[in-house]
């Protein structure tokens, strides 16, 4: 495909998305009909798309409008590149800029323009981030990094990336958790890569390692809300610990088993019952479904789509899992929440709650990651009874 030809694609998907599809689901649809469509066209559509989704206000300014090609013309703009060469009509690239298109409207002024917020986030960044809140946002507007976590009861972190550059993906140290290494290049060669494939290596944020490296080591752990089980993967390099994973859609961890045997671990699945069945714990994690705000660069699309209802929702789920997990945690045990949320509403709050609900419980500990260039902003909490 001509590079015409991919903002072409890009536009197609935004017009998909505009009619309701998740990006996913758009992005998807469109390389199943596009055969003829390489992966680095496909990686270099999605690039398009999810550039347009962290900067969907900007380029909506730039490009004077919300359809796909309004929002691609937007954001090209923003990257400075020559539209003239891109909307060309030859071929499948799109039809030439008309005079109207050529005009490109001054900077904004607003605020939430800038920050490529919806306007009822602006209050929520600002009190959960104080003077950080417009640098927060406007790092969510980037790509973030590709980390991957060294299963060190496996190899070593410099093994691991000998192993790496080998295959032609090359690491440096993440400053967030000893495991972490941050991809500088090769980022699509990882998953063919032997390092990753006899699982010495897995994709997971380094903030993310970050919140389980700081867990008590040993004991019999839950991962309440394991999803696709990279925490669970990640406790389950400390030998000393019997991991059991539960999700409340066992179809998050369909994948988890054979991803444990090929990073060497043992991992137990539980549904509800066999997990209460199971307990008590000496730690309980509860990685807490939420705004996935401080992963937005990840997932961009969900800046736009999160509502105050949702929000609201999100925080009454929040509080149930909480109760739920702290009957499942040992007397002398720890109850860890996280969340990859940058809001108090769903941080702070919620143990603030918690802790009022149950006097006999205790913060022990209490973490907020930022969003930078070395990981997603996340948040962490362990609790323990007086």
């Amino acid at each position: 495909m001509t590079p015409g030809a991919r903002v072409s694609a890009a536009i197609e998907v935004l017009d998909a998305i505009a009619g309701g599809l998740a990006a996913e689901q758009a992005l998807t649809r469109w390389a199943r009909q596009s055969r003829f469509a390489g992966s680095k066209d496909r990686a270099a559509v999605r690039d398009h798309v999810f550039d347009v989704l962290r900067q969907r206000r900007t380029a909506a300014h730039y490009g004077c409008g919300e359809t796909g090609r309004a929002l691609m013309i937007g954001v090209l703009h923003g990257q400075g590149a020559d539209l003239d060469t891109l909307f060309t009509g030859e071929g499948h690239a799109p039809t030439p800029l008309s005079d109207e298109e050529r005009q490109v409207p001054d900077a904004p002024e607003d605020r939430a323009t800038k920050n490529n917020l919806p306007d009822w986030l602006l209050p929520l960044f600002d009190a959960a981030l104080a003077d950080k809140a417009d640098a927060v946002a406007v790092a969510l507007q980037a790509r973030g990094p590709i980390c991957l976590r060294v299963n060190t009861a496996r190899i070593e972190v410099p093994a691991a990336q000998a192993l790496l550059a080998e295959d032609g993906v090359q690491t440096c140290a993440n400053p967030l958790a000893d495991a972490a290494l941050t991809v500088t290049e090769g980022a699509r060669r990882i998953r063919n890569s032997r390092a990753f494939s006899d699982g010495y290596v897995e994709l997971q944020d380094a903030a993310s390692q970050a919140v389980v490296a700081a867990l008590p080591l040993g004991g019999r752990v839950l991962d309440y809300c394991a999803g696709g089980g990279g925490k669970a993967l990640a406790l389950a390099m400390d030998p000393s610990r019997e991991i059991t994973a539960h999700d409340i859609d066992p179809r998050r961890m369909s994948d988890l088993t054979p991803r444990a045997e090929r990073a060497g671990v043992s991992i137990t699945l539980a549904d509800a019952e066999q997990a209460k069945a199971g307990g008590p714990y000496d730690l309980v994690l509860c990685d807490a479904p939420c705004s996935g705000s401080g992963a937005w660069r990840r997932a961009a699309e969900g800046k736009w789509t999160l509502t105050p209802d949702r929000l609201a929702e999100l925080t009454g789920i929040q509080d149930q899992i909480l109760d739920t997990a702290a009957a499942l945690t040992a007397p002398q045990g720890v109850l860890a929440y996280a969340t990859c949320s940058l809001f108090r509403e769903e941080n702070e709050a919620r143990v603030e709650a918690f802790l009022t609900r149950h006097p006999a419980w205790k913060i022990a500990r209490m973490d907020r990651y930022d969003v930078t260039p070395d990981g997603d902003g996340f948040f962490s909490a362990q609790l323990t009874r007086d």
